[in-house]
């Protein structure tokens, strides 16, 4: 089946850019571009960088210490998990020996 696709406009630091994606990416998109427009916008602001591709590339940078971050914490999170099934499993695997 193919997916329908649509350009979406996105302004980030004033300027506009086209983008082809999936209908039911859209909002996802949007919103995506929004969070890096206002992360631009406060590097901009602070003062401490103004050449926009500088800022860009912080902010580049910044997101994908986050996703990282965000990463490695998902990863502990699901060995946690998986541990706690494995308990949880082995002790109705005992129970169900013993009755």
């Amino acid at each position: 089946m193919n997916k329908k696709v649509q350009p979406v406009t996105l302004l980030i630091m004033g300027k506009e850019y086209k983008i082809v994606c999936e209908e039911e990416e859209q909002d996802d998109l949007i919103h995506s571009a929004q969070q890096l427009d206002v992360q631009m916008r406060k590097m901009r602001d602070s003062g401490k960088i103004a050449a926009p591709d500088r800022i860009a590339v912080m902010a580049a940078l910044n997101l994908a210490h986050e996703l990282q971050t965000i990463k490695a914490q998902n990863d502990l999170l699901n060995n946690r998990l998986s541990e706690c099934l494995a308990k949880l499993n082995q002790k109705i695997e005992n129970v169900l020996e013993n009755s």
